[in-house]
């Protein structure tokens, strides 16, 4: 079937576009100049950046609008017009009632392009023009009566406009998706530290037997990890609120209205419904131009949740290991089966699963590492990867805990017979004859019981240095939590 195209024109000429494309030359030049991996879905510029970017675009034609009616004579409106940024404004909420649609067939471009993000500001300033101009004329695409460039980029580079989006998009997600999730995990965290609080087990360090907890302090740590990682997420995040718009190409505010980056703050938090926090200007350009730091900040706070979910998953999964032959301490749902070829084994995959994605998390933040330190002079030009790896990281960190949540840790069960039976085993319960015979003479018959395989009262018994009713009364697993 032989595809149909019209001619667009850019400052290199012209371009043949497909006929059906709401897009122009721009990202048409961009598609054949960058065929990166453009048939792997993972591999275009996120959803949520392409959402954030619309936001920005009406945000900024609000703001041109009412900067216009205040200061009509101001020489960034002098191809400008309040009918124009309606028609802009009409575009935009055209494309985001149908915003699954258009993300699929007229955003094609990747991550790997300009690491400016040029072309997809050009892509969403060529959509929003072609779909106004449609409107009026009938066609997609040209330049007239919305030019993508003098009209829906008005007062704006993509040197502020793309890092704009990208704090967007990361804020939104996070508000949106991830702390909601992660207050639910500290909600059912704090459930099975209740369910668990009196069941008494033996605790370990450097994965040897040590002095004993209750099963519900375990769980209570987890507890505590998750609400230290809601702390840094939601602390890093409010400096992503910070954004660069109106520091056009370099930080200097060429071509923007001089209060242009104070009104759009106001509109994009208007526009956005963003409903914990709202956005405000970034007071140095330059730096935000220049540098992703905010960014980075706020991917160290993911990889920190992503190294507390880390041990979590793995603690559960070795407190669950057996069932019969492993620790056994803990039980958890039986999702499906575990082996192709050893039957009835059942394995601990939402474990497995989240631990996964917490390598993945911690990989995402090293190359945001390196990305944001190679921002040169004026511009980081390692953008679209750096909010690609933000935001896949929220992604698989928000879906991965739930899913956790969900398919395995409000169904795990406490096996008690089993805990009971490895506290009474141990010999680390010796501990709680250190303040009455010493710490030598308690290493003494810990020895002697390992060795002899006897229980750890017998050998007490057998040292001289302790009575039966002396032993019943200091080693009480109950005073030792």
């Amino acid at each position: 079937m032989t595809q149909n195209f019209r001619i667009e024109t850019d400052s290199f000429g012209e371009i043949q576009v497909p006929a059906d494309a709401y897009y122009a030359a721009q990202t048409q030049r961009s598609v054949q100049n960058f065929p990166i991996q453009n048939h792997n879905p993972g591999h275009k510029m996120p959803k949520e950046v392409v959402h954030a970017m619309l936001l920005v675009k009406k945000a900024a034609a609000i703001a041109n609008k009412e900067l216009m009616a205040a200061d009509p004579k101001s020489d960034e409106f002098k191809k400008f017009s309040p009918e124009l940024a309606d028609k802009i404004i009409d575009a935009v909420d055209t494309i985001l009632a149908k915003f699954d649609w258009f993300y699929e067939n007229h955003f094609p471009l990747v991550v790997w392009q300009t690491g400016s993000g040029t072309q997809t500001n050009m892509n969403t300033n060529e959509v929003i023009a072609s779909v106004a101009n449609e409107k009026v004329t009938g066609q997609k695409g040209g330049k007239s009566p919305v030019h993508p460039n003098d009209h829906v980029n008005l007062g704006q580079s993509s040197n502020d406009t793309f890092p704009t989006a990208m704090h967007v998009a990361a804020v939104l997600t996070t508000y949106e998706k991830l702390l909601p999730t992660l207050v639910r995990f500290s909600n059912e965290l704090g459930k099975k530290e209740k369910e668990f609080g009196d069941i008494i087990k033996i605790g370990r360090t450097h994965t040897q037997d040590a002095t004993p907890v209750t099963l519900g302090q375990e769980f209570g740590a987890y507890r505590h990890q998750i609400d230290m990682a809601i702390n840094f997420i939601s602390a890093s995040i409010k400096s992503v609120c910070y954004l660069a718009q109106g520091g056009t190409a370099v930080g200097t505010g060429l071509n923007c209205h001089p209060k242009f980056a104070e009104k759009f703050a106001a509109k994009i938090t208007e526009v956005s419904a963003i409903k914990v926090d709202k956005f405000l200007t970034n007071p140095n350009k330059f730096s935000s131009l220049a540098c992703n730091d905010e960014l980075v900040n706020f991917s160290g706070a993911l990889n920190s949740l992503a190294t507390s979910v880390m041990k979590i998953a793995n603690d559960i999964r070795f407190l669950a290991s057996g069932p019969r032959s492993g620790l056994g301490e803990i039980s958890l749902p039986e999702n499906e089966p575990g082996s192709s070829i050893m039957p009835g084994k059942v394995n601990p995959t939402q474990c497995e699963a989240l631990t996964m994605i917490a390598c993945q998390v911690m990989g995402n933040n090293v190359a945001v590492t390196v990305g944001g330190s190679n921002g040169h002079f004026e511009l980081n030009v390692f953008r679209p990867m750096i909010i690609r790896n933000v935001i896949e990281s929220i992604n698989l960190l928000n879906d991965g805990i739930q899913s956790f949540i969900d398919q395995c840790l409000v169904g795990i069960v406490a096996n008690e017979d089993r805990i009971k039976q490895l506290l009474e085993q141990s010999l680390m319960l010796v501990t709680a004859l250190n303040p009455y015979i010493g710490y030598d003479n308690a290493a003494k018959i810990a020895k002697k019981a390992h060795k002899e395989g006897t229980t750890l009262k017998a050998a007490a018994l057998a040292s001289g240095l302790v009575t039966e009713a002396q032993f019943d009364e200091w080693v009480n697993p109950k005073n030792m939590i």
